[in-house]
């Protein structure tokens, strides 16, 4: 089954600029990636019949990944392997999905976890619209290990390489229930700030 949709409407002058004749298909196709992402986990949480601790969000997390990854392929365009994760790059734009919330929330809302990986951190720093020089900060809890994973993450996706972030909430009775994809910046709070951003719309999703 095609991974790639077709947008009714025409995508963004935004979109086009970062992913060129891409534009209308990829903004398709993002919101039923993530409808089918959330169906897998969805049925993964059934089965583990949890009330607490769910493995829906981690199943969820990946599958977006994963499915992201086979959009690119089908398009043609990059998928690449960062610290054993694959990512959908196109037209040297990489995918960056975030559940920011497991309930509806605004936008302005989303906040990096206190304890997300330092590779989530690097990409989002070193390939989101920072500064250069803010690009390997000085922090006295990183050991020489951790800088030598920031570095070699940097390298893996590609140095050129922007991040788009692709900013969703979803719950696992409800589905996704928001999507959001513009430019965000990583500011010390883990909050971001957003240069752009624009709605998707949430496509339909079946619940078992």
């Amino acid at each position: 089954m095609s991974v790639v949709g077709d947008d009714p409407v025409g995508p963004s002058a935004w979109a086009v600029e970062r992913f060129g004749r891409r534009a209308g298909r990829l903004a398709a196709a993002i919101p039923a990636q993530l409808a089918s992402a959330h169906a897998r986990a969805h049925e993964v949480h059934l089965a583990a019949r949890l009330k607490k601790r769910s493995p829906y969000g981690a199943t969820l997390a990946e599958a977006v990944r994963e499915n992201f990854a086979d959009m690119a392929r089908e398009l043609g365009e990059d998928v690449r392997d960062v610290r054993g994760y694959e990512y959908a790059v196109i037209n040297d734009h990489a995918l960056f999905p975030f559940k920011y919330a497991d309930r509806p929330r605004p936008l302005d809302r989303a906040r990096l976890a206190a304890d997300a990986s330092p590779t989530r951190r690097r990409m989002l720093l070193g390939h989101g619209p920072q500064a250069q020089d803010a690009l390997f900060p000085l922090d006295e809890d990183l050991t020489t290990e951790d800088y030598e994973d920031l570095h070699r993450t940097f390298d893996e996706l590609g140095a050129a390489t922007r991040l788009v972030c692709v900013f969703f909430t979803a719950d696992p009775e409800s589905g996704i229930h928001a999507i959001h994809w513009g430019q965000a910046r990583l500011e010390p709070d883990r909050t971001f700030t957003w240069l752009y951003s624009e709605q998707l719309p949430v496509a339909p999703q079946p619940l078992g």
